[in-house]
């Protein structure tokens, strides 16, 4: 790049990289950088809403993705503690979605296509390159000190730095302007050896919005999985959840979401604990098999952490750097794309007049975050203190099932129904009694 750029990301993830695309097509200079290496392996549900299609095909790359393989979603199953189950259709909810179908397929392809796409924008991309500080100027942030594998390290001066690095990321750490939690990434790195190793990186950055709901998620893709016939399913235990996904030709993605005090037993034993785990779940029960393992064992979490700090002089955080939705109420990847739009948008006005990128002129990005993701907050506190109490969320599963609701109740999940569908005194009523 010749010039500096106006604008620097940290993290090529599908925040990161799609709010790369945005501000690249508006006509700023972007750098997007990534400690990562692409194409790059990812924990991750690989599930993807609708909502989240309609976003792929304004950053022009379903068609893609598609090519590439990608399997259609028809909807969710959700199974109960006790027994109790629903099926929600996406083409049967309250809202007409963007399509009838969502897509699943690996992280690897959904990333690469995503970078990709900001390439051709005309962001310029430097791969195994991390944020290791910030710059100042006057207070506010002016760029970042940026290091690459091979140690080297520059500084890059930019109007404004988008953290799209992650639940670890440096960015927000820097900005909240204090040192983070040393414990939940200490974990993760036991773990997960193989997991990035940037020191301060692994700590995460924000608060949970409720510590009983932190959970640790543990990942496998696992050929030959039967029964997976286009839709996504949920088994719900007393001590956790199961996720099964199609995500291509006789390939799952299978995912173990359990409390972090629980998954904490997998230390040192992480491949075979897990499937030990997954036969505790009826629905799940000899339908997995270990000896068909594609891809080793990927672990994440905890879930259920907000950033102290989203906006500052010269930053902002978009994606998993600004929260962390449990999978399960989450659809991370519709945030992820729609946090990008938002804060792409936002960024192109506080940036037009050539002034600095102030805090005041950032300000509607909370706004705007705030319209767009209260409910899932919301959805996301309901459904973790219902998984509590196991009863409770049995009788929910039944009820929505049997009213009728659970086609509204996935779309909610799904992002393209508005969470005022389910948050109101007769749904809720209509859920429980």
């Amino acid at each position: 790049m010749p010039h500096p750029p106006d604008i620097l990301i940290a993290g090529a993830g599908p925040a990161g990289s799609a709010a790369a695309v945005h501000l690249a097509q508006a006509g700023f200079r972007v750098l997007l950088v990534d400690r990562a290496a692409f194409p790059r392996e990812k924990p991750c549900s690989e599930y993807l809403s609708p909502e989240a299609v309609r976003h792929l095909a304004d950053l022009g790359v379903l068609a893609t993705l598609e090519r590439d393989g990608a399997q259609p979603l028809l909807g969710t199953r959700v199974m109960g503690p006790r027994g109790a189950r629903l099926e929600g259709r996406f083409s049967e909810a309250a809202v007409r979605p963007f399509r009838d179908a969502g897509l699943a397929l690996p992280r690897r392809i959904l990333d690469q296509r995503l970078v990709e796409a900001a390439v051709a924008a005309g962001a310029t991309l430097c791969e195994r390159t991390m944020v290791e500080e910030l710059l100042h100027d006057g207070g506010g942030v002016a760029g970042a000190v940026l290091r690459e594998a091979s140690g080297a390290r520059r500084a890059v001066h930019a109007r404004l730095v988008i953290g799209a690095d992650g639940l670890r990321s440096v960015v927000a750490r820097r900005i909240a302007g204090h040192p983070g939690s040393r414990g939940a990434g200490a974990l993760l790195r036991q773990l997960d050896p193989e997991a990035p190793a940037a020191g301060a990186a692994l700590r995460p950055h924000g608060r949970p919005s409720a510590p009983w709901l932190s959970r640790l998620a543990f990942v496998a893709h696992v050929e030959d999985v039967p029964g997976l016939d286009g839709f996504a399913e949920m088994h719900v235990s007393d001590a956790g959840y199961v996720g099964l996904n199609r995500i291509g030709a006789g390939l799952a993605n299978v995912a173990l979401v359990v409390p972090a005090t629980l998954g904490a037993r997998a230390r040192g034993r992480l491949d075979s604990w897990m499937f030990d785990e997954l036969e505790r779940f009826p629905g799940v029960r000899g339908r997995v098999d270990r000896r068909r393992v594609t891809r080793r064992v990927l672990a994440t979490g905890p879930f259920a952490y907000r950033a102290r700090r989203v906006i500052t002089d010269g930053a902002l955080l978009v994606g998993d750097a600004a929260d962390f939705f449990d999978p399960f109420t989450g659809e991370g990847i519709t945030s992820a794309l729609r946090g990008a739009r938002l804060a792409a948008d936002v960024a192109a006005r506080a940036l037009a007049d050539g002034g600095p990128a102030t805090e005041a002129r950032l300000a509607p990005y909370l706004a705007a975050r705030r319209a767009a993701f209260l409910g899932k907050w919301t959805m996301e506190r309901l459904v973790g203190y219902g998984m509590i109490v196991p009863r409770l969320f049995d009788r929910a599963v039944a009820r929505l099932e049997r009213r009728g609701l659970a086609h509204t109740f996935i779309g909610v999940t799904g992002d393209y129904v508005p969470a005022s569908a389910v948050l109101n005194p007769w749904f809720l009523a209509r859920m429980v009694l």
